[in-house]
Order: structure tokens, then C-alpha cells, then sequence
């Protein structure tokens, strides 16, 4: 651990003010924490009788908060060879991100976004697949900085082949109507089984959106890979942060999450849509958002509000469609209209009445 001090430390934003000693102590204590734990993981034999963590949910939440502080993370490449010592498989990185993707992975995507596969194991391949290929593209460890990095790589790796490919843009604020004033100009809501969070579509007047589950780790999960993409290069993609502007831009009121919410696109596990949407709001303080990502979707629903016939249709169903003895009382308008011309008509020029 002595011979990567030098490399560890410029891994690190600010100076750290640890002399040696204390610096490469703190490195083991904290990898060897890890690597331990991840092996605990999946090993139930590895756990005493008194193992406060596995025994404790509530310990092990809090755990798994702590790994993914973004001013919490340690240098990848530490945790990978304080692993590789406690294996003799030639495959140990297959091993790391398994343990990895079952106890903090598998966990947060499982919960954040419901997975369409059955077998957990496909997942497991799914995820693995990725990451090796991320691995070929980017062959240097360093590529990978720490735990939070693996996670952001794993989620936004087929990310951009489902957005707009064209060059990074600036946006200043939103750009784009809350849900419940893009209802109001005939827009529809859907939710979408695909398997990618950030794989939203407009087509046909109708908003795709997978399901977002809100729940207590939500939050946790967001605010630090968005503030983990706010320290990447000018040039990243940064997806969570282009996603959180485009959700944040249809949620404003708790209404707004209403309309979500009815339609399956956020599931709301903490019951209050108020403190849904105020959570979605906050996480947007103080962020930068170099890259819009949903551009097209943006421009084809901005062409649509602009279109004066889709707002008075719009108008027309909220009035007059939106319930059964509203189109019976509509249509008994139209008909008594229609009576009331014939009649007029009729007075006029009598039938069989000629001049």
C-alpha cells in the first residue's frame, strides 16, 4: 500500500493533509473494510452470529449510503488489488463486480428501476457485459475512480445510443412545460417497459417514460451521481444530470407528480406527492446542465404545444370529454343547437310552401 501512496493521493482534489503513515493507514483500513464486506456478501458462511451489519437492515442501508458519499470514495484500483490478494481466480474482476452488483448495485438499479429480465443471473451477465466493455474501451484502471464511478458507468452505457447524438448544448433553465400544463395541450402520458431509465420517447402526441421508483434511497442515489458528473470534463454526457433536468422540468407541483403517478411513470413509495416533488426540485439546486440529451424530445414537444389545434382540442376533451355526462350534455347541446337551426330553417321557408 506504501508503494501506491503517490499514486492514491492524486486521486484526490485537494492536498490531503495525512502524513504518510496516517494516509496509507486510513487506505487499508477503509479497502480492507470493503473488500471484506463485499465478500460477506455473498458468503453468508464468512458472517458471525453477531454481525451487526448483515443482521441489522437499517446498518446495512446505512452502509451502502455511506459507499456511494461522493466525498466518500476510494481509489478503484486500491480496492482492486487489496481484492486480488484475497483471490487466486484469474477472473477476480469478474468476482469484484459481482459482489459488488449484489450488495450495492443489484440493490439500488433494482429498486430504482424495475428490471425486465427474471433470471437474476442475466442480469448479472447483462451488467458484466457492459462493464467489461467499458473496460476494453478504456483499458487503464484509472478510467474507473472508485465504486460511484462503476456505478455511472454501468447505468449510462447504453444511454447514449437512446438520446440525441448531436453535440452537447447549453440550455439556460428549463425548456420544457410541467406535466400538468403539457396535459392541458393534449399531451398524453405512458408508462414504457423498457429496460434503461433514461429511454424517453414522444411519439404520436404521447409522452414514453419508464417507471421511476421514489423511495428513501432515491434521493441518496441522485444528489451524488449528479454531483459525481458535475466534476467530469467539459466534454462528458452527463445522463443523470440531463435526465434529473427533464424530470425536473415536468414536476413542479405536487400535481404534477399526480399526473405521474396515475399513469405509472413514478411510483411513489414515499406517499406524499408533495414531498416527491420537493425532493425532485432540491436536487437541481446549484446544478450545472451543459447537456440537454433529450433534444429531440424537447423540440417535438415544443412543435406540438405550438400548434393552436392541439391546444383546442385539448381544451375540448378537458371540457367537455373528460367524463361520460359531459359528452352527454355536450352532445345534447349540439343536437338542441342543430333542432333550433332546422326549425329557424323551416320557419322561414315552410315545406311545401312555394312563391
Amino acid at each position: 500500500m506504501q508503494e501506491s501512496e503517490q499514486r492514491a493521493r492524486k486521486f484526490y482534489a485537494e492536498p490531503i493533509s495525512l502524513d504518510s503513515n496516517a494516509f496509507v493507514k486510513m487506505m487499508v483500513l477503509d479497502s480492507c473494510f470493503i473488500v471484506e464486506l463485499l465478500h460477506k456478501s455473498t458468503m453468508k458462511n464468512l458472517r458471525g452470529p453477531n454481525d451487526c451489519i448483515f443482521l441489522l437492515d437499517h446498518i446495512k442501508l446505512d452502509t451502502r449510503h455511506d459507499l456511494m458519499l461522493f466525498e466518500n470514495q476510494l481509489p478503484f484500483f486500491i480496492v482492486m488489488q487489496l481484492f486480488n490478494m484475497t483471490s487466486d481466480d484469474s477472473d477476480s474482476l469478474d468476482n469484484l463486480i459481482g459482489m459488488l452488483y449484489c450488495f450495492f448495485l443489484l440493490i439500488t438499479l433494482g429498486k430504482l428501476l424495475p428490471t425486465p429480465f427474471e433470471n437474476p443471473s442475466e442480469v448479472f451477465q447483462h451488467f458484466l457485459t457492459d462493464i467489461k466493455h467499458l473496460l476494453a474501451e478504456n483499458p487503464r484502471e484509472d478510467n474507473i475512480k472508485h465504486l460511484l464511478g462503476l456505478l455511472h458507468y454501468c447505468c449510462c452505457y447504453e444511454f447514449q445510443s437512446m438520446v440525441s447524438q448531436r453535440n452537447a448544448v447549453r440550455i439556460n433553465g428549463s425548456s420544457l412545460k410541467s406535466a400538468t400544463e403539457l396535459q392541458e395541450a393534449g399531451i398524453k402520458f405512458t408508462k414504457i417497459e423498457r429496460p434503461n431509465l433514461f429511454d424517453i420517447r414522444f411519439v404520436n402526441g404521447t409522452m414514453e417514460i419508464p417507471a421511476l421508483v421514489v423511495q428513501d434511497s432515491t434521493e441518496t442515489f441522485l444528489r451524488n451521481i449528479i454531483a459525481y458528473e458535475q466534476y467530469l470534463p467539459d466534454n462528458s454526457r452527463n445522463y443523470f444530470t440531463a435526465y434529473h433536468n427533464f424530470m425536473d422540468s415536468l414536476v413542479n407541483t405536487s400535481e404534477d407528480v399526480e399526473i405521474l403517478t396515475h399513469h405509472g411513470i413514478i411510483r411513489n413509495l414515499l406517499g406524499d406527492n408533495e414531498v416527491v416533488a420537493a425532493m425532485i426540485n432540491k436536487l437541481g439546486n446549484s446544478i450545472v446542465v451543459a447537456y440537454v440529451g433529450y433534444e429531440e424530445v424537447y423540440n417535438n414537444v415544443n412543435k406540438h404545444c405550438k400548434v393552436k389545434w392541439n391546444l383546442w382540442l385539448a381544451i375540448l376533451r378537458r371540457k367537455y370529454f373528460n367524463n361520460p355526462w359531459a359528452l352527454i350534455s355536450f352532445l345534447a347541446a349540439v343536437v338542441l343547437l342543430l333542432l333550433t337551426v332546422l326549425q329557424t330553417i323551416f320557419s322561414i321557408h315552410p315545406v311545401g310552401k312555394y312563391n
